[in-house]
């Protein structure tokens, strides 16, 4: 196991900010994981597991600890009883290769959420979702470590207790920082229908008489992501982000009301969308360009995305201070004029 000192984590991150870990380690089997806790914990240093780095904004200052990357890497397919298709991923695994190679095999579930950046071992962490899917539909199992006993535990669908962009791994008082994410398995429907339930992907197949295959369906949702400037695309600083920096609010149906008839006095119809009984979901994009931060704003060398107003990027040079500085005055002003609170997606390290 390779232990190095002062590594630069901002080429590691899709936002490219932040200062260097005290010690980086890469381990590519579950023992190689347990050596490099038990390296931080002797030590007595604190321990970060680092993904594809696509959801992340690291301080300037670095991280005063260790850095350990899972690289288990391999593929497992395995028949269920029902007919579904286990596909058993290692935590290091790219997730839209990952994602592609379910699609070649047929299987339908993943198809969605193409594009996004990042490794398997980091989709249960914030119940990843797009265009209408979530990874928490298909997830069968969770195999991480606890950091309690050291030893290997496998987590059930409903143990791991997902709901929105949220699960037991990244909710404090349920079990943040207990557990390191080993492996995933997801339960695939062996040519199953694609899921057309977002607006955007049934308005691209509106006018086909004949239902979209898998692989369509995926160069879809590509495209769209690339329109967005939500695709890695070398050079093109749209897309050197965290990708969407805030959640889409959850308000109960007296603050909708409120808020729609205050909107509707202005001349402005508040779009939302129904979640659960009694709630709304309301579209922070909308929300952060109508407080004043249109895309393509800039502030220096930290701005919005010329593609989408939910991107805060780095335009070249910024610094974590930069992003932080734009991520608290978006959510001052979006406070001040919804009374509403934008709680981020990224999660912040250093700081």
């Amino acid at each position: 196991m390779l232990i190095r000192e002062q590594v630069p984590l901002a080429p590691l991150t899709t936002l490219g900010v932040g200062g260097p870990a005290r010690f980086f380690i890469e381990a590519g089997t579950q023992d190689e994981v347990v050596e490099a806790v038990g390296f931080a914990h002797a030590r007595q240093l604190p321990l970060f597991v680092l993904g594809g780095g696509s959801n992340l904004v690291v301080a300037d200052n670095g991280f005063p600890g260790v850095v350990l990357k899972v690289g288990i890497v391999d593929v497992l397919l395995l028949t269920a009883a029902n007919g579904e298709v286990i596909f058993d991923a290692g935590a290091g695994v790219d997730w839209d290769a990952f994602v592609a190679e379910t699609i070649e095999a047929e299987c339908a579930g993943l198809e969605c959420l193409s594009g996004i950046p990042g490794t398997v071992g980091g989709t249960p962490v914030q119940n990843v979702g797009a265009y209408g899917q979530e990874v928490a539909e298909t997830i069968r199992e969770v195999r991480a470590l606890d950091l309690r006993s050291l030893e290997s535990k496998t987590l059930s669908n409903a143990e791991c207790q997902f709901s929105y962009r949220s699960s037991l791994f990244n909710t404090t008082e349920r079990g943040r920082g207990r557990y390191i994410i080993l492996r995933v398995s997801f339960a695939l429907r062996q040519g199953g229908r694609p899921g057309l339930r977002y607006a955007e992907l049934q308005e691209v197949f509106a006018n086909d008489s004949v239902e979209p295959t898998l692989a369509e369906v995926r160069a879809a949702v590509l495209e769209i992501r690339r329109r967005k400037g939500m695709l890695i695309v070398p050079g093109e600083d749209d897309s050197r982000s965290a990708g969407s920096f805030f959640k889409n609010p959850i308000v109960p149906m007296p603050v909708f009301t409120e808020l729609a008839a205050r909107m509707e006095a202005h001349g402005w119809q508040l779009p939302s969308y129904p979640l659960g009984e009694g709630f709304r979901k309301l579209p922070a994009a909308w929300l952060v360009e109508l407080a004043g931060f249109p895309r393509g704003y800039s502030k220096g060398a930290a701005g919005i995305s010329r593609r989408h107003a939910l991107a805060i990027i780095n335009r070249g040079g910024a610094t974590a201070a930069d992003i932080m500085a734009l991520k608290e005055n978006i959510q001052a002003r979006v406070k001040d004029e919804f009374e509403i609170e934008l709680q981020p997606e990224p999660v912040f390290v250093g700081f």
